[in-house]
C-alpha cells in the first residue's frame, strides 16, 4: 500500500513538473532572448503620437519608438502621426536599449483582437533578415491595418497577433519584449 501511494505521489508530481516545463518554455519563447530597457514617463512630455498607442481603448494603434540624434526620441505610429521628445536629464541618465544593437527601435501598441487587449512590444525589424544577417538593418514599415511589412523579404507580420507572419515566407514571428503601460499619459516600460 505505502509503495502504491508512493508511485501515486511520484506520477503526480512527474505530470506537474512536466506540466510547468511546458508552461515556462512557451512564456520562454513569447518573449526574445535579446535585450531591451526603456523607461519613458509620457506625463512629462505628453506625446500625442506614443499616447495613441499606450490607450488600450485604441487597441491596432501601434507607435515605432526610435532615437533621433543624440539627445531625441522619435515617435510614429500606424496611423500618420509624428511626435519627437527631448531627453529630459532623468531620460538621458536612464539606460536605453530600443531594439537590437540600439539601433532598429521598438514597435508598441495594444492589440486589436484579445478582451481585454493585449499590449505588445516588438522589435521594429524584420527577425527572420536579422538572424541571417545578424545586422539591424531590415526596419519594418507599418500599415494602417496593424501590419508591418518587411522590404527585404517581403514578409507581412501581425503586429495585433504576436508579431505572427500572415503573408510571405514561413519563419519566426517578430522580436517581442516584455512591456507594460499605465494609460496614455503615464509611464511606459520595455524591457528584457
Amino acid at each position: 500500500m505505502q509503495t502504491l501511494r508512493h508511485l501515486s505521489h511520484r506520477a503526480g508530481c512527474l505530470m506537474l513538473g512536466c506540466l510547468l516545463a511546458v508552461a515556462c518554455s512557451e512564456t520562454e519563447y513569447e518573449y526574445s532572448h535579446h535585450r531591451a530597457f526603456f523607461i519613458f514617463d509620457n506625463s512629462i512630455h505628453l506625446d500625442q503620437c506614443l499616447a495613441t498607442a499606450m490607450n488600450p481603448m485604441s487597441p491596432g494603434i501601434f507607435c515605432r519608438i526610435s532615437i533621433s540624434g543624440t539627445n531625441n526620441y522619435r515617435f510614429e505610429n500606424n496611423q500618420g502621426l509624428t511626435g519627437q521628445a527631448v531627453m529630459t536629464a532623468v531620460d538621458q541618465q536612464r539606460t536605453v536599449l530600443l531594439g537590437t544593437y540600439n539601433e532598429s527601435g521598438v514597435i508598441v501598441g495594444f492589440g486589436a483582437l484579445d478582451n481585454p487587449p493585449t499590449f505588445y512590444a516588438y522589435d521594429a525589424q524584420c527577425s527572420n533578415c536579422y538572424e541571417k544577417e545578424k545586422m539591424p538593418r531590415y526596419q519594418l514599415t507599418m500599415n494602417s491595418s496593424g501590419k508591418a511589412t518587411c522590404r527585404q523579404c517581403q514578409r507581412v507580420y501581425d503586429l495585433n497577433n504576436g508579431g505572427i507572419i500572415s503573408q510571405g515566407a514561413q519563419g519566426e514571428k517578430l522580436i517581442r519584449y516584455r512591456a507594460t503601460t499605465t494609460g496614455p499619459m503615464g509611464i511606459l516600460s520595455v524591457n528584457n
